[in-house]
């Protein structure tokens, strides 16, 4: 019996959805990087990544659009995400995948999104330093 070979995680425009999760404003002043996280949910745009899961859709997870009360929160919540079957990545990495390359007839409208950088969300210090949570 031969195993099941995983799945390798590709973003295909004609099979994809964006998913844009729990941006309420009351809870902008318990919410690390708040206006950051904002600012790059505003570049992608709306449901929940378990049930989706649960639906047997294949799930991306815009890291850097999602955040919490806490930064320990957020982390265990991301590393939910993956443990469940979702993939976790940039908005940068999955605009990119989406467009494919330069050939793309909005190549070069997509190119002005990702041509300045995204706003920091605070996730550089959680990927480094192994940290187990996300491996």
């Amino acid at each position: 019996m031969a195993a099941a070979r995983p799945s390798l995680g590709r973003v295909l425009p004609g099979s994809s959805i964006l998913f844009l999760c729990d941006m309420q404003e009351k809870f902008r002043h318990k919410i690390a990087y708040f206006p950051q996280i904002v600012s790059v949910a505003a570049r992608m745009l709306r449901n929940t990544t378990l049930d989706l899961l649960d639906r047997g859709l294949q799930v991306h997870v815009v890291v850097d659009a999602c955040s919490s009360r806490s930064q320990v929160d957020r982390l265990v919540a991301l590393a939910r995400m993956r443990q469940s079957g979702a993939f976790l990545s940039t908005s940068e990495g999955l605009i990119l995948q989406l467009v494919g390359d330069a050939a793309n007839p909005q190549f070069k409208e997509i190119q002005k999104l990702i041509k300045e950088p995204a706003p920091d969300s605070g996730l550089l210090g959680l990927f480094q330093g192994q940290n187990p949570l996300l491996h």
